[in-house]
């Protein structure tokens, strides 16, 4: 086709001198209808080489892309889970714990609360307790951290966390730090029956713990989320083991947990406790409101 195409170019410049010749030696206008024709070939061949390169040079281009895998979608658009947040449903992994509500991506626990920082000398107390409950079940095994619930764990879309934040912000700008004594110890489980919890229930300072909680409800509701429960016990906990264990850890193993706490070294101090700020936790995302 390029040979074919490039012999008719050469003739058509012998045809075109041949044209004004015969245009110069009579005088017409446009020649003669072969002379037009030969120009309207010379005018089009520019056009028709350049889609033939064209052809040529993207081929390969399109043969090489056909098999190539597709691009990942970029991280961090907006409305989209953070790629940090971790999923795992095995409980091996975590204790044997067991999720409260299926993981579904885009979904994020969300929980919030009173955080604690215990001391060297809350940690002795949290040691002689455990090691007195191990007696009666041995599976038991002290929290790592500590806190006291002002919400049930919710679940959160992702693109909700922002405005949920704001909210509670907003709501407990006001309020300021409070004292709490948390020195009655009490067995506790979950809703449904997985898991078995040592605390230590507050027996004084529920005003200022159920006004957090109004507040925190009043959020909740704006999402449609479930409120805390209606007589809460507020408290701290200190030690848990998978399975409903109550039965065993109450009665005599609980009667002698409340004589450890009561007859330890300073312990109306050491479980007198001040609040400094309200934390959020949602998924793997933390957010401090600190009190005045």
């Amino acid at each position: 086709a390029m040979s074919a195409a490039l012999v008719r170019y050469s003739s058509s410049e012998e045809d075109e001198e041949e044209e004004g010749k015969g245009s110069r030696g009579g005088g017409g206008a446009q020649g003669p209808p072969v002379a037009r024709w030969v120009r309207r070939e010379r005018t089009a061949f520019p056009l028709l080489f350049f889609f033939f390169l064209l052809l040529v040079l993207t081929a390969p281009l399109r043969s090489r892309s056909s098999g190539r895998p597709r691009l990942p979608v970029p991280a961090g658009l907006p409305g989209e889970p953070d790629p940090e947040e971790a999923v795992s449903d095995d409980s091996a992994r975590h204790g044997g714990r067991v999720r409260g509500f299926p993981h579904e991506r885009g979904n994020w626990a969300t929980h919030v609360y009173l955080p604690y920082v215990a001391q060297e000398e809350f940690l002795e107390l949290l040691e002689l307790l455990v090691s007195r409950a191990r007696t009666y079940v041995p599976s038991v095994a002290a929290m790592e951290e500590f806190h006291l619930s002002l919400s049930q764990c919710v679940v959160l879309r992702y693109h909700w966390i922002d405005p949920f934040v704001r909210s509670l912000r907003e709501r407990l700008a006001a309020f300021h730090r409070f004292f709490c004594v948390a020195d009655q110890v009490k067995v506790y489980t979950n809703q449904n029956k997985t898991r078995t919890f040592i605390g230590l229930e507050v027996s004084a300072g529920h005003f200022q713990l159920l006004e957090l909680v109004s507040e925190v409800d009043r959020v909740l509701e704006e999402f449609d989320l479930p409120t805390f429960y209606k007589d809460p016990s507020f408290h701290i906990s200190l030690a848990w083991c998978v399975g409903d264990l109550s039965g065993k850890l109450e009665g005599q193993c609980l009667r002698e947990l409340q004589d450890i706490v009561d007859e330890f070294e300073d312990s109306a101090l050491l479980l007198r406790v001040q609040w400094e700020q309200i934390r959020c936790k949602s998924g793997n995302k933390y957010f401090s409101f600190p009190l005045r």
